[in-house]
Parts: structure tokens; sequence; C-alpha cells
């Protein structure tokens, strides 16, 4: 039997890198499209587009892109001062940049709240320092608002988890230039068959 030790160890460790050189190599250049998965588009329906950064994208992608009404989401870098950053630039810790996630959605399916509820429902925005074992300064918890109308919701979110008691640390910051990650980074966990180690699923709202 392996000691308790050496698992929670190795837990942090598959948590805290998201990705290997062996992940590089095994991954495709760009993973299937969330929004085939899905079903098909209507080219005619309406597109809105939000943005959010809590911890590793990879489990930010995974669960919202299974919210119905999601066509599309990518993982990326946002915030920062390095243009055309590349996952080597942000762990440096020195770009600026946060590992984010941008959502393609359709509001007339589902609301911008209803997403951004959902981000604050699948990280812990209570972690001022990163996400879970994940250490550093491109790993914080902010929503990038577009709109007056999403920075009114999204402090609305947290105005009510703090009323049920939850110190949120979020930033709400204005949306800047977004930059896709690398192609082995999309889709990460349907692409490779893997379970988010970092991310899941608390109904913080009390519903």
């Amino acid at each position: 039997m392996i000691p308790v030790k050496p698992l929670l160890a190795l837990a942090a460790l598959l948590c805290s890198a998201c990705s290997t050189s062996a992940d590089v190599a095994a991954a495709p250049s760009r993973a299937t499209s969330p929004a085939d998965a899905n079903g098909p588009v209507d080219p005619n329906a309406e597109v809105d587009v939000a943005y959010f950064a809590g911890g590793c994208f990879w489990g930010v992608e995974h669960f919202l892109e299974q919210m119905d009404g999601v066509h599309e989401v990518e993982s990326g870098y946002m915030g920062g001062h390095v243009d055309a950053p590349s996952y080597e630039d942000v762990l440096t810790h020195d770009s600026g940049h946060l590992e984010a996630v941008r959502v393609r959605f359709d509001p007339s399916r589902v609301s911008y709240e209803a997403v951004a509820k959902r981000f604050f429902e699948i990280h812990d925005p209570t972690q001022a320092n990163g996400q879970g074992p994940d250490i550093g300064n491109q790993y914080l918890s902010a929503v990038f608002f577009t709109s007056d109308a999403q920075k009114t919701a999204t402090e609305g979110l947290i105005a009510a988890l703090r009323t049920r008691g939850y110190d949120v640390v979020t930033e709400l910051r204005p949306a800047a230039k977004f930059w896709p990650a690398e192609g082995y980074h999309q889709n990460y966990y349907a692409s490779n068959g893997k379970t988010p180690y970092c991310h899941g699923r608390v109904r913080r709202f009390g519903d």
C-alpha cells in the first residue's frame, strides 16, 4: 500500500503542471471544437462572449463547455503585457498574463449570469494565491468583463457569495486582448481521456 503523503504529493504534482513534454508529444495540434460535441450551431444564432480565469484553464474549459447553450470554450492568456505569449512565457510569472478561457455562448439559451455562476461553482473564488496546489500569479481568480452589464452581474454574484460567508477574492478587470493558447491545451481533458484534478462543481449559491 502506498502511504497517504506520497499519494497526496502525486495528486498535487498532476494538478500543478498544466502540461508535460509527454502531453505535448501526444496531443493533437488542435482539439475538436466543443461546439461540434454540443451539436450543430445555428449560423444565425446570436453569440455573446465571456472571459474567465480560475486556475489551470484545462479544468475551467472542461466544465464550462458542458453547459447547454455554450458553443465553444477556448483556453488562452489574458491580462498581461507580453504580446503573443507562449505557455513558457506565462510560466515565468513575469508576463502578467492569467490562464484564461474565452466562452462563446448563445444568450437566448443561457445567460451570462448563469455562465458566470457556474464559473464560481467550479473553482475556489476564496483562494488568493493561485488555485488548489497551483500557486502563482497566472492562476489567480478573475473575471474579465466586456460590458457594464457583465460587470454588474458578476458583482451581484460576488455579493451573494459574500452574504453566504465566502471571502471572495476574485478580481474584476476590463477584458483585454485574448491570446489563444497552443493547440495541445485546447479541449485537453476530452482529447486525452482524462478528468480534472483541480476543479469540481460545488453549489456555493445554495440552490
